[in-house]
């Protein structure tokens, strides 16, 4: 048998949080509030240390919308006081696959807290306590192992959604590549010394945008949809969300990249919109949407974490080139507001301090904005939103005005510091070796020639030091969150992302010199060199939150909790949809209990045993579980059944907590079920 190289670890926790009455993160609707679950959100962990387990790496994936800063340093913080020196800053990359459907609310920066109500508390402590978990079970189910890499196409799944910015890139460039997204999916594959599966990590460059911004259920969105069905596979017999085998399904250089296949078009006549500025001709920016393969945003979502499946799974039962050597990584904080690049000889240039242009506000195809503002028509300033913005939040300074230039600037919020700082100095960037694989963790979203660029740059830094054939990956939204990079020519037209490249028109140059230096210390054998950098701050949050306070709650009159108000019907056919309503109770009362909460069973019953046995749980992308809050709580639960179940009995079944006034001061939490009647698949 072949021997092992390396020690391998994997794990998985649930990081969902609360389900309810908190902002979803992403699209920055404020109106896009949390009401319910299709599926539990996970940290997934990998741990690689070489034999004698003195250098190590962890990577982590999480169904979150993005890592923050502040989550970054709590996780390191609490490895720190578990493990010592074994878990630092410079070997743990985390990563967020960047779902818009998980709760908000876990930043320290002022922006973010706009449209997430400020701080939310136990959004915050499940994603932390969720990682440190899933790093946890890793690491105490080390095995000697062996690693393997694969890389193929994947079709039919992205396009870019800003595509009259991609073409301003240099004509000579552009014909290097077929497309303007990149097609390619890497996956690495874990198997321990024996040839038991352990895992796979897969990169790939789309948004998790399947879902759009009217959709409350909290899920993990086309990824996410692939890990299930990948770990589905792989732990046959176990309910969703438990085995051993974990497979993640991580972001890349994702920024222009959408999943919304059929393209943009006019909600309201069903034109294209296909236009520099996304715009149609009644209703404008705000009408002008892209659309899935599917007929609405479950089934794309599964279509495209199909595809993604499916690429994932050849190219892991097919991957035989190994991955061999040495462990080393490479971390610095950079103040990214202040950083002078060399293009050349003769010509430096700076970044700026952050600030956000006019487009940031007009959203993408994906997701409109809050204000019509058409995307790349704002190179002119606004006068009305321009004059709003002067007095709640002053005028940017000339200085940034000039260093942003041509981005007219909406929110100059490397100038605005109440009550915190609206938006990071102090940035991450990291890369991590694994013999001939080099994870590049950015702390964001690059479009897909800005990921080119640097994943050509970290190669070439690589070849010349004497590490050539390296396999560069780029590992989108790690660390701490600083928006999008574009290129310097995509920043030219100000669409979305280039409105929202923070850093200015020479972001991109500043990343691609400092990941350099990281490829070159990890190749020279000096990243014990290189200066750390200024530490980030961390700010004493106020407990400043919207979220409505959870008061006791009481069932209807001659009601009680769990009582089912609306049943079943007796029979149904695959295909059909099983729906149940129930006397229900905020679902944020079980998140505060437990890290993890099921809220739904659906249930068979075994003839042979006599008993009922579990088949699906909330878990389940087949059940989706509804919070309605109209006066008292209704619960709604659907099981949307599959092709291929079994015929037979079922029943559906509802866990929750209710909050119930003892004396006058205190408050405590009850927990209680309701079940459905018994009902025929036939």
């Amino acid at each position: 048998a072949e021997t092992a190289n390396y020690l391998l670890g994997v794990g998985r926790a649930d990081c969902t949080g609360p389900v309810a009455q908190v902002p979803l993160m992403g699209y920055a609707n404020p109106q896009q509030m949390a009401g319910g679950v299709l599926t539990h959100l996970y940290s997934r962990a990998f741990i690689v240390a070489d034999l004698d387990g003195s250098r190590r790496m962890v990577f982590v994936s999480a169904d979150i919308g993005m890592m923050s800063q502040r989550v970054r340093m709590k996780v390191l913080e609490r490895l720190k006081s578990k493990y010592g020196e074994l878990y630092r800053q410079d070997n743990v990359i985390l990563s967020g696959t960047h779902t818009h459907s998980g709760p908000g609310g876990y930043f320290q920066y002022t922006l973010f807290w706009i449209t997430s109500r400020g701080l939310v508390r136990p959004a915050l402590d499940a994603i932390v306590n969720g990682i440190v978990k899933s790093i946890d079970i890793a690491h105490e189910n080390m095995k000697r192992g062996r690693l393997f890499i694969n890389r193929g196409t994947v079709e039919n799944s992205q396009i870019n959604r800003s595509p009259f910015s991609y073409l301003a890139n240099p004509a000579a460039e552009r014909s290097r590549y077929s497309s303007n997204t990149d097609k390619e999916m890497l996956i690495l594959k874990m198997v321990d010394e024996d040839g038991q599966e352990l895992g796979l990590i897969s990169w790939f460059a789309v948004h998790p945008v399947s879902m759009n911004n009217t959709n409350h259920l909290v899920n993990s969105d086309n990824v996410g949809y692939a890990s299930y069905l990948f770990e589905r596979e792989k732990n046959q017999g176990a309910l969703p969300g438990e085995g051993s085998f974990v497979a993640a399904f991580a972001s890349s250089n994702l920024g222009d990249v959408s999943p919304n296949t059929r393209g943009p078009v006019c909600v309201n006549t069903g034109e294209s919109c296909d236009n520099p500025q996304s715009t149609c001709p009644i209703g404008g920016a705000t009408m002008c949407m892209a659309r899935g393969p599917g007929s609405d945003m479950f089934e794309s979502t599964r279509i495209i974490g199909q595809n993604l499946y499916w690429k994932a799974k050849e190219l892991y039962e097919k991957a035989s080139q190994e991955v061999r050597g040495p462990l080393s990584s490479a971390h610095q904080w950079v103040n990214m507001s202040d950083v002078s690049v060399e293009l050349n000889a003769t010509h430096t240039v700076k970044t700026c301090k952050p600030a956000l242009g006019h487009s940031f506000a007009a959203g993408t195809i994906d997701g409109v904005g809050a204000f019509n503002f058409t995307q790349g028509g704002s190179v002119e300033g606004d006068p009305f939103w321009d004059h709003i913005r002067d007095q709640l939040l002053g005028e940017p300074s000339n200085e940034t005005k000039a260093c942003h230039k041509p981005k007219p600037i909406l929110f100059s919020t490397g100038e605005m510091t109440w009550p915190h700082p609206w938006h990071p100095d102090i940035v991450d960037v990291q890369v991590a070796a694994i013999g001939s694989l080099a994870i590049v963790a950015i702390p964001g979203e690059f479009t897909t020639m800005s990921g080119r660029r640097l994943r050509e740059a970290v190669q070439s830094e690589f070849n010349s030091h004497g590490m050539p054939k390296m396999n560069v990956v780029i590992a989108g939204l790690c660390n701490v969150y600083t928006h999008y990079i574009t290129t310097y020519e995509e920043y030219q037209v100000q669409r979305y992302e280039a409105a929202s490249t923070i850093y200015g028109p020479h972001t991109l140059s500043a990343y691609i010199q400092l990941y350099r230096g990281l490829a070159r210390a990890i190749a020279t054998n000096a990243t014990q060199e290189l200066p750390r950098g200024p530490e980030p701050p961390i700010f004493n949050l106020l407990n400043l939150t919207l979220l409505p306070a959870l008061g006791a709650e009481q069932a209807p009159p001659n009601r009680a909790f769990g009582d089912v108000l609306r049943d079943v019907r007796p029979r149904y056919r695959a295909g059909e949809v099983v729906e149940v309503t129930f006397v229900g109770a905020n679902p944020r009362n079980s998140a505060e209990n437990a890290t993890e909460h099921n809220f739904l069973t659906v249930e068979r019953y075994s003839d042979t045993s006599g008993s009922w046995h579990v088949v699906h749980n909330d878990v389940s992308w087949d059940t989706r579980f509804y919070w309605t809050k109209a006066g008292p709580s209704n619960v709604t639960i659907e099981w949307h059944v599959p092709q291929d179940t079994e015929l037979g009995t079922y029943r559906i079944r509802y866990f929750g907590h209710y909050k119930k006034r003892v004396l006058f001061t205190r408050v405590i939490t009850v927990p209680f079920e309701g079940s459905s009647s018994t009902f025929e698949i036939t």
